[in-house]
């Protein structure tokens, strides 16, 4: 299930096919959405069926070395958030300055963190790239009290809110369409009260993609 939180808390709760209806959503949609491409199957000049997908050189390493080893390794499907969301995420409150969530995530050695109320409930999301915005920034020579206003401003005027949130039960395929669509760095996930469980990143997909003894992302 997906879900969208701003500072009064869910707005939305449904499909992800519904997420593009709701207007505040847009405010942190960074692209147009991607449209499913339909590819139309090869087929033989020779004998006019479908032609069987190319064989690559990875593909045929891997064959070699199953063989060689007596079988191929144990394959563990992932197809749920649960299965590769890195749990125990780093939060910030919403209180909390700019200067103190930057040194968070600096200390942390992250690009992105939930925001949460006092109450631990969802509000929004806070990413270097929001804090480095340039539409944002003082110039260069502005004045140092300029810079320290907006350094002791709290996270709530910098973050992103409304933000999509997702369940552990969610289809991962899904998780990657809305990141592609909005190109957020990645989806908080949260419990049913809004209590945030872990965050499901681009790294997080890509590590599972790359994990070795190899793994059937998709069953």
């Amino acid at each position: 299930m997906f879900s969208i939180y701003g500072e009064s808390g869910r707005i939305f709760k449904g499909a992800m096919e519904d997420l593009w209806r709701i207007e505040a959503l847009r405010a942190v949609t960074r692209t147009r959405r991607l449209e499913a491409q339909q590819t139309t199957p090869a087929v033989s000049a020779v004998t006019g069926h479908e032609a069987p997908p190319p064989r690559t050189l990875a593909g045929a390493a891997l064959s070699a070395y199953a063989q060689a080893s007596g079988g191929p390794p144990p394959r563990h499907p992932l197809t749920r958030v649960a299965d590769v969301m890195s749990r125990g995420a780093t939060t910030v409150t919403q209180e909390l300055t700019v200067l103190q969530a930057w040194q968070m995530l600096g200390s942390a050695g992250l690009g992105q963190a939930p925001v949460i109320n006092a109450q631990g409930e969802l509000v929004g999301l806070l990413t270097r790239a929001e804090l480095l915005n340039l539409e944002r920034l003082p110039q260069p020579d502005a004045p140092s009290l300029v810079w320290r206003a907006l350094l002791m401003q709290p996270v709530s005027a910098v973050m992103l809110s409304p933000v999509p949130a997702v369940s552990e039960d969610i289809d991962l395929r899904r998780v990657a369409r809305v990141l592609l669509d909005t190109r957020l760095p990645g989806l908080p996930v949260v419990a049913e009260e809004g209590q945030v469980t872990g965050f499901i990143s681009r790294s997080d997909i890509l590590r599972a993609v790359v994990h070795d003894p190899p793994l059937d992302l998709w069953s």
